[in-house]
């Protein structure tokens, strides 16, 4: 994990690798807790039966369920003690290039991509990528926008 105490040590860090999370596991009822919080329930997330014939060969997770999990993630690769806050300004790209099937494992990996100077402190980019253990593409990639503001 990457700790940063002031903005100077944030625009730094530009090009420096974060590192990687924990493996997670993604379960049936975390994405059915999902659709339930969305009202997203598309047969290839929820209904494994019909599922298995379709073209995933099981249900998948939500590419916004994927997302969602890189806010979780984060706080693992990447600590700011020095600010007296941190704000989720918005990310610039969000990309699913892989699904992510039923039971298959997840982590994060990210970079500091941008840091620039925003009143009261300083602007991040971080890029994120979740990784799907055995698969050569990456379920998500989402350039994260975070403010960080310092007393």
């Amino acid at each position: 994990m990457a700790e940063f105490h002031s903005a100077d040590e944030l625009k730094a860090a530009v090009g420096q690798h974060l590192g990687y999370g924990e493996w997670l596991e993604i379960d049936q009822a975390r994405i059915d807790l999902f659709a339930e919080a969305t009202g997203d329930h598309q047969w290839i997330h929820i209904d494994a039966e019909r599922a298995a014939a379709g073209p995933f060969g099981s249900t998948i997770a939500h590419g916004y369920l994927t997302l969602s999990l890189t806010n979780m993630f984060l706080p693992g690769l990447i600590t700011v003690p020095g600010a007296q806050m941190g704000i989720n300004y918005g990310a610039n790209k969000v990309r699913f290039p892989a699904p992510v099937p039923v039971g298959s494992r997840v982590r994060c990996g990210a970079e500091v991509a941008e840091a620039q100077d925003v009143p009261g402190g300083v602007q991040v980019v971080v890029r994120i990528s979740v990784e799907v253990e055995g698969s050569e593409k990456p379920a998500c990639v989402v350039e994260s926008v975070t403010r960080y503001l310092f007393e």
